[in-house]
Order: structure tokens, then sequence, then C-alpha cells
């Protein structure tokens, strides 16, 4: 490598960093409690506990969870349930009426309930009106700043950076390690030190940082992702059934039956989660079965079956596009929550050590010295560290 191209590289690994370091804090240091949200949410949830009933009960109909939902509220409208594979829990989302959730989504709530005896164990007041949990902050910090769309397509932006400079460090780190054998630590010089444990744990992290930074820079475009599936292929399926009426709720054939059609109709996937007709995700005249593969490796795999919601009868698939099928299996390598607690355990200690990089990198940096000054030559690699003053 050059003399020119290095400086370059060394130009790129700087300024990338430089830009990106205090935005890659905050999502370091809120990662970690969301690494564990499952954990820290149970621990804080106070609600109902789970009935306490016979192993391998299974699950009450979807019909009954959803009249026990209706009893809490008379009146209003079921848009969607969802039923837990990992535990005994099944969430309930309602709103006022099907008009209202149109014209203000953040009108929706939910009730969570024990999804073998249907009992209710917690209702959860609607999105205008919930006070703001510290998981709830946690992951707004994380992943938009408060600042909703805009604040994510921000975010994104700063994982572009941070990729660039996980790339461009590596390059440099090449050259640099040329004349220090790896893990070498020189404590003769205080920067010299924190230089050398700077790139020494960030070469050893470097592959997972990538991998964090590229699903980070996915994850954070989620919203537009799904906008335009919703305004592609959903609105091409939707517009068949334009113009026709929402089915009543008297009219309805039951939720459980659409259930058993859909898993008989996709061998290898379980269903999750059923969408009401007339929701603005769906159609006026169907049951929308969202499945999921049931193996750990296609578990994030989805697929949208249409029941006809007054006949029961299946109408069809809906397949997710490549960009949101990279979406789904990019959320597990971002977040670590797919192999368990030691899984989550390894992702926490590699957090803890990207943390340990950008604070180094920030102490770098505010101890600079005077002018820079590498010497390379061809095969021998620089003479001086990268980024430490001249003597």
């Amino acid at each position: 490598m050059t003399r020119t191209s290095l400086r370059r590289w060394l130009w790129v690994h700087k300024w990338s960093s430089l830009v990106c370091t205090l935005f890659l804090l905050v999502i370091c240091v809120t990662g970690l409690p969301l690494v564990f949200s499952d954990e820290i949410n149970d621990w804080l949830y106070d609600g109902l506990p789970y009935s306490n009933v016979a192993p391998g009960t299974a699950n009450a109909s979807l019909d009954r969870i959803a009249e026990s939902a209706r009893k809490l509220y008379p009146g209003e409208t079921v848009l969607s349930v969802f039923v837990d594979d990992d535990e005994p829990k099944a969430i309930v989302f309602m709103a006022p009426s099907l008009e209202a959730y149109t014209a203000n989504r953040k009108t929706g709530h939910a009730i969570r309930l024990d999804s073998r005896t249907a009992e209710p164990l917690k209702q959860y007041k609607p999105v205008n009106q919930a006070d703001l949990t510290f998981m709830g902050t946690m992951l707004r910090l994380h992943k938009d700043l408060f600042a909703d769309l805009p604040g994510e397509l921000f975010m994104a932006g700063m994982a572009v950076l941070f990729v660039i400079a996980l790339v461009s460090g590596g390059i440099v780190y090449g050259p640099f390690m040329r004349k220090l054998e790896f893990g070498a630590i020189r404590r003769d010089r205080a920067r010299a030190k924190w230089l050398d444990y700077h790139n020494m744990v960030g070469v050893i992290v470097l592959a997972w940082m990538l991998v964090v930074g590229v699903t980070g820079i996915i994850n954070e475009l989620t919203t537009p992702m799904f906008a335009l599936w919703q305004h592609s292929e959903v609105q091409a399926m939707l517009n068949r059934y334009k113009g026709q009426e929402t089915l009543a709720e008297l009219e309805l054939s039951s939720p459980q039956s659409a259930f058993d059609a859909a898993a008989k109709a996709v061998p290898n996937m379980n269903p999750m989660s059923i969408i009401y007709p007339g929701s603005p995700i769906g159609t006026p005249t169907h049951y929308i079965v969202w499945m999921r593969g049931d193996e750990a490796l296609t578990s994030r795999l989805r697929n949208a079956v249409l029941v006809d919601a007054k006949t029961g009868r299946l109408e069809g698939q809906v397949k997710m596009p490549w960009y949101l099928l990279a979406l789904q299996v990019s959320r597990p390598l971002h977040f670590g929550d797919y192999g368990g607690m030691p899984l989550k355990i390894l992702w926490a200690l590699l957090d803890v050590a990207t943390i340990i990089v950008l604070a180094t990198g920030i102490y770098l940096w505010l101890r600079r010295g005077r002018q820079v000054r590498i010497h390379v030559t061809r095969g021998l690699g620089p003479t001086a560290a990268v980024g430490e003053p001249a003597e």
C-alpha cells in the first residue's frame, strides 16, 4: 500500500468514525438491555400470573380468546390476535371502531391473556395514552431517537458510516500491524497503549460489528420497506376487493377454523397471528393468517394466507418479497435473541467490547498530538503507529 492510499484510508476511517461515534454509543448502550428485553419485560411485568394448569394443556380456541377480550370492551372491534409459541400468551388488539383506528392507529390497544384458559392477564392503554416504559424508552432511543421515520433514516445513515469506518479501519490495520505482533501493547506511552487496545479489541470483534452494522441498516429501513410492500404487492391484492363492504361481526366464520385451514394449507409453517376483515392492512372480507417456519432456521420467515372470513374457504397466499425476508432474517442476527441465554450473554459481551472500541476512539481523538507522521516503505509498513503523534 502506498503512502497516499494509506493516508486516504486513514482519512476515511477517522472522519466516518468521528461523525457516527456518539450516536453509536447511544445505540450500544441502549442495545445492552434490548438483548435481554424478554427477561427485563418479564421482571417488570405487573399483570396477573399465568394460570396454574396441567402441563401440556392445549391452547383455547381463538374464538374463545377473542370473546374473552370483547367482554372487557363491549362494542369495540377486534383487529387481530397473536398467539405466542414460546410462552402461553395471547395478545388481542382492539380499537373503538375500524373507522377510528383507520383515522388514527394510536387509538388501538391490547389485552394480554393466558392462551390456555383465555383469562385476561393485563390490559394495555392505547398508544396515545400509554406511559413510556423503560424498555420502550430504550427501543425508541436505539431505533429513532424519538424522531420517528426521520430518526430511523438518520440512524440508518449512522450505521452506514459505521460500516465504512469498520472496513477502512480493517484496511488501515493491515500495514500498521506489520511491525507489531498481534496483541502487543506498547505501555511506554499512554496514547500508544490506548491505540493498541483500540486496534486489538476492534480487530477481534470486527466481524461481529460488521454483521450488527449491516443488519442495523436493514432494520432501520423497516418502515419504508413495509410501505413499499404495502403500496405494491399488498395494494395489488387489496385492489381486487376494492369497493366491497366490510363483513359485519355476525357474518364472520370462526377465526380458529381459519387458523386450522392455514396450517393445513402451508406445511412446515405454524400460524402465529390472524388479522380480521376491515383492518387497514387487510381486506374487507378475509382473515389474513400470518405463518412462520416451525424450525429454528426458518422461524423468522413469514407467509400470509388469505381465508374467506364468511365461508372459511382458503383463498390463496401472499409471500413476502426478498427484502422483507432479509429484514426478518436480520433481526435475530442484530439482537442475538435466537439462541437462548448463552447467545444473549455473548452478544452483550461483544456489545461491551464495541463500547470499548468507540470510547478508546474518542479518547485517541481528544488526545491527538501534533501533526501525524506516517512513514511507509514498501514491504515494511509504517514506522509510527497510525494516528500516533510525531516524536
